[in-house]
C-alpha cells in the first residue's frame, strides 16, 4: 500500500501571502497525516493564523494524539491565543496505519470527498470554524483503508469561485474529475480542481485557493522509498 497526496494552492489576486496553510506529518504509530487550515481574512494576518494552526496540529500528531483530541486542543489554544476573536478553519485527513482506517474531522465550511469501491460519499454538515466559540467539538469520520480511495478538500477560495463575477461552481464536475482519475493521479486531481476554480475567476482568485487530495493504492517499489516533490514559486 501506498499514500499519495497532491496539494495545489494559490494566493488571492494582488496579495503577497496566501492565508491558507498546509502541512503533512507523519503520525508516530504509522501513516500520515494531512492538515489543512485557512485562516480568518486574508493576506499576512491569516496565513499568521493559519500557520499557528497546522504547526500546532502537527506537533500533537507528532506526539501520539489522536485527531479528535489534536481538532479539540488546537481550538482551545488558539481560543486563547487570539483571545476568541480570531477564527480557522481546520481539516485534518489521516491515514492511519496503527488502526488501518482513514480518519478525517472537519471544523470548515467547505466538505471532504471520499470515494471508495462503492461510489461517492461527500461528507459536508455543517460545523463551526475554530477559535472563536468557547465550546468547540469537530465532525469525525472513521472509516477501514482500502486500496483504490481517495479523499479530497480545500478552502472556500474553491468553493466560491466565480461568485463576484456571477459564475457558480458546478459541484457535480469535480466529482466526476473525481471518478474519472486513481489515487494515483492525487496531485493530477489537485491541480485540475484548482485550475478550474481559477477559470471561475477569470485568474483573478477573489480568495486564497488550496486543495488536498490523499489517495490510497498499491505500492509501486518494494523498496519501500518515501519520495516527496514540492515547487514553490518564489
Amino acid at each position: 500500500m501506498e499514500i499519495k497526496i497532491g496539494i495545489a494552492k494559490i494566493n488571492k489576486y494582488a496579495m503577497a501571502e496566501c492565508g491558507d496553510s498546509v502541512e503533512i506529518t507523519e503520525r508516530p504509530s504509522g501513516g500520515i497525516s494531512a492538515i489543512l487550515a485557512d485562516g480568518q481574512g486574508s493576506g499576512k494576518s491569516a496565513k499568521i493564523t493559519s500557520s499557528l494552526v497546522v504547526n500546532k496540529a502537527a506537533a500533537l500528531i507528532a506526539d501520539g494524539a489522536r485527531d479528535g483530541a489534536v481538532a479539540r486542543a488546537v481550538h482551545d489554544y488558539l481560543y486563547v491565543v487570539k483571545d476568541g476573536k480570531v477564527s480557522s478553519t481546520l481539516t485534518l485527513i489521516s491515514a492511519d496505519l496503527d488502526t488501518q482506517t482513514v480518519v478525517f474531522s472537519r471544523n470548515s465550511n467547505c466538505p471532504v470527498i471520499l470515494k471508495h469501491q462503492y461510489g461517492i460519499d461527500v461528507y459536508d454538515e455543517e460545523i463551526s470554524s475554530i477559535g472563536v466559540h468557547k465550546r468547540m467539538k469537530p465532525l469525525m469520520y472513521q472509516i477501514p483503508l482500502e486500496v483504490g480511495m481517495l479523499l479530497v478538500s480545500y478552502t472556500d477560495g474553491i468553493q466560491a469561485a466565480g461568485r463576484k463575477r456571477g459564475k457558480t461552481m458546478n459541484f457535480e464536475m469535480i466529482q466526476k474529475l473525481i471518478a474519472d482519475n486513481n489515487p494515483e493521479d492525487a496531485t493530477f486531481i489537485a491541480e485540475s480542481i484548482l485550475e478550474y476554480a481559477l477559470e471561475l475567476d477569470d485568474y483573478r482568485p477573489s480568495d486564497d485557493m488550496t486543495v488536498v487530495v490523499m489517495g490510497i493504492c498499491d505500492t509501486e517499489s518494494v523498496h519501500h522509498i518515501q519520495r516527496m516533490s514540492v515547487s514553490f514559486p518564489c
